[in-house]
């Protein structure tokens, strides 16, 4: 699989191990920078990915910064980006089996290397259960005009009301 990579100057030290963690997978890595401690601006490395994954010209995306919430906001600006910033298992699974996430952000400054192993090994071997439930639902995450009306439709007839966190979820 061909991955994405882009982070800012206080990720780039976990994006160059993870460059060699996949690269050792068999992946082939696309590494857009940055390289050093020098300030950067994580939105055009998050843009970056993103532009990359979205074209087609990778199939999956990691990005990082310092806390992995910036980056993963710019990497989402990008018409058909799904990033998930993760810092656990079980939402970098879901991220990817019920969300379809096609980037996924990670922090250099809050996350332990041995957890970013662990998590990109999960991204990259978590299938997405299309077909199911969810494929409905990552197609609304795309929002054009056509799908906000249908948004906006939805709310309009109740079909929409009263969101909840299920108390197992708790």
């Amino acid at each position: 699989m061909k991955i994405a990579l882009g982070a800012d100057h206080a990720g780039f030290g976990y994006k160059d191990r993870i460059a060699g963690l996949l690269r050792s997978q068999g992946h082939e890595t696309l590494d857009f920078g940055t390289h050093d401690a020098t300030p950067v601006d994580y939105p055009d490395y998050g843009f970056a990915v993103g532009e990359a994954v979205a074209s087609g010209r990778c199939e999956r995306g990691v990005v990082v910064c310092g806390s992995s919430i910036g980056i993963a906001i710019a990497a989402n600006k990008v018409r058909g980006i799904r990033c998930a910033a993760v810092s656990e298992p079980y939402s970098c699974e879901l991220s990817r089996r019920h969300n379809d996430a096609n980037v996924l952000a990670l922090s250099e400054r809050l996350t332990g290397w041995e957890m970013v192993e662990r998590l990109v090994a999960i991204f990259m071997e978590t299938p997405f259960e299309s077909g199911g439930r969810h494929s409905h639902r990552v197609a609304k995450l795309v929002y054009g005009p056509q799908e906000q009306a249908k948004a906006k439709a939805d709310l309009a007839r109740g079909a929409v009301e009263d969101a909840v966190t299920p108390k197992s979820m708790l």
